[in-house]
């Protein structure tokens, strides 16, 4: 293997990981698959940039994991399902990759440079011919600021400065293994709406689609060890994609036509790396240590292909379709776990196809990890988020019927008493505010969703945490009772009388406000008259 000049990806230390002794470490990509089954956990600290990492190393793994000459990217194997996991079954065993599979692949001649993150012909997952594309009218490079590439950062004249004093006007680079990090996150994760324009023909075009992952969440099945991780990373040959056809990721073929019709989408390195829908170059500095600029555009203007993605849940849509479900900053990763058990946990969600077929030998011993970056479907970035499970998958409808099921309650229930706080506290705020209620037991009180009052909030924000408790205390053992809402109700009227607080004993309005709230979440509790 031959060693590039640049900042080579293979050799440099850009991954941060922590070693199953608990020690942290850096490595490169060869390093990461040879020494995967030491390796506990990757520990990038941008979210969005794991997320896209994890499908940039499942068909890598594909290409590496191999027994008795098969790879798990083989289409001969693929062509029978019960062969490929019988295959995949017997990698996981071995317990490691071949470290000689890992020089080959990455040695191979054709991928000679293409893993340079400053390659001046093939630079990784980037586009060169941008530096010509992006210029101004009078053909001066226009490039988008590396504060464009980092996220969190400001951006323009009048972006706001939240996380650390970055302008456009004076711009600080960021080290390349940083840049790195951010450029996949940008590839999965970037924005829709205006960008650096691009010109190809006589035209500068100017917008992009949003990236294949935005506003997403994304749920992976999480090993003992990395290795493990990966091997199960690798999703199942689909009926809808195409394993027969040759398949190759972004950095194993050439650069892409941008006014041309996309390739096909075949399994499985197009399926993960090959929907992008921006074009990206990094600039760096003169020792090649850091990034000083990047120019971020639009690669393609074809409507993006359908196919489902391997990670995620989906959900059924008004219209009877299904779509991926959101990421939700306020969402804790434990009200998902029916929708990772059970088959079909409810008549509107899908579990995601990697955590289907599991080996049952491994189910005790496997976690779920989710990634998720809350954004809207254009520009505004919230929060992005890392949350990993217990060792949960035990629990799968097939493996654990009675367990996923009651899993499935304990969750209903604790929504149920969510959605009937935030009502009962909405209710609660108009009756002590507004004198024209009337306060006879059957009088029905109309709500303004302008004007919710600040105890729904309040009374949520405390809630959640308590249920999350209560929830997990519901799942040890020998808690699988058919009456689980009494602990979340309770929670529920601990929130609520924490949100209003102590009232002044001659403030009626707030006494009888509190009165008619409790009496809603307690009638949930109505239909066992002996709980």
């Amino acid at each position: 293997m031959t060693v590039s000049g640049g900042f080579d990806l293979r050799v440099e230390p850009w991954i941060p990981v922590r070693l199953l002794t608990g020690e942290p470490a850096c490595v490169g990509l060869c390093a990461l698959f040879k020494r995967a089954h030491e390796i506990e956990d990757v520990e990038i600290p941008v979210p969005p940039a794991a997320a896209g990492f994890m499908r940039i190393l499942a068909p890598i793994a594909a290409r590496i994991a191999a027994d008795g000459g098969d790879r798990l990217d083989d289409p001969d194997v693929a062509e029978d399902i019960d062969d490929w996991f019988a295959l995949r079954e017997r990698v996981l065993k071995a317990g490691r990759f071949d470290p000689q599979a890992v020089d080959a692949y990455f040695g191979r001649e054709d991928l000679q440079g293409r893993f340079d993150l400053f390659h001046p012909e093939r630079p990784f997952l980037q586009d060169p011919r941008l530096m010509a594309e992006c210029v101004d009218a009078k053909g001066a490079p226009n490039a988008s600021g590396v504060n464009k590439l980092v996220l969190g950062r400001p951006t323009g004249v009048n972006g706001a400065v939240l996380f650390g004093h970055f302008t456009d006007t004076a711009p600080v680079p960021v080290p390349a293994a940083q840049a790195a990090w951010h450029l996949i996150a940008q590839l999965y994760y970037g924005p829709s709406g205006q960008c650096t324009p691009r010109r190809i023909t006589g035209e500068r075009a100017g917008s992009c689609d949003a990236a294949p992952l935005r506003k997403s969440v994304s749920y992976f099945p999480w090993g003992p060890d990395l290795f493990t991780t990966l091997v199960l990373a690798v999703p199942s040959p689909q009926t809808e994609v195409d394993w027969e056809t040759q398949d190759a990721c972004p950095w194993e073929e050439n650069l892409p036509a941008p006014l041309e019709a996309l390739p096909p989408l075949t399994w499985p390195g197009r399926m993960l790396t090959g929907r992008f829908r921006h074009a990206a170059l990094l600039v760096p500095s003169r020792d090649g240590r850091t990034v000083s600029d990047a120019y971020l555009t639009w690669s393609t203007h074809e409507p993006p292909q359908k196919v489902r993605d391997p990670y995620q849940i989906l959900d059924r849509r008004n219209d009877g379709n299904f779509q991926p479900r959101e990421a939700d900053g306020a969402r804790a990763l434990w009200r998902d776990l029916d929708s990772l058990l059970l088959k079909d946990s409810r008549q509107d969600a899908r579990r995601p196809p990697a955590l289907e077929h599991l080996p049952r030998w491994l189910l005790p011993r496997l976690r779920v990890r989710a990634y998720g970056f809350d954004q809207d479907g254009q520009q505004k970035d919230s929060v992005w988020f890392r949350a990993t499970t217990p060792q949960v998958l035990q629990w799968q409808e097939e493996n654990d019927p009675e367990m996923a099921y009651h899993v499935k309650r304990c969750h209903t229930a604790a929504e149920q008493a969510g959605d009937r706080l935030d009502f009962a506290a909405r209710i609660a705020w108009k009756i002590a505010t507004d004198s024209s209620v009337d306060l006879s037991p059957k009088a029905k009180i109309k709500l303004d969703a302008r004007k919710p009052g600040p105890w729904a909030c309040a009374a949520l924000t405390r809630y959640w945490p308590v249920a999350e408790t209560a929830f997990w205390q519901l799942t040890e053992p020998d808690r699988t009772t058919s009456r689980v809402d009494r602990p979340f109700v309770d929670a529920a009227l601990a929130a609520l009388d924490e949100a209003i607080g102590q009232a002044n004993r001659a403030d009626i309005r707030v006494a009888r406000a509190r009165h008619r709230a409790r009496s809603l979440l307690l009638a949930l509790l109505q239909p066992s008259a002996t709980d």
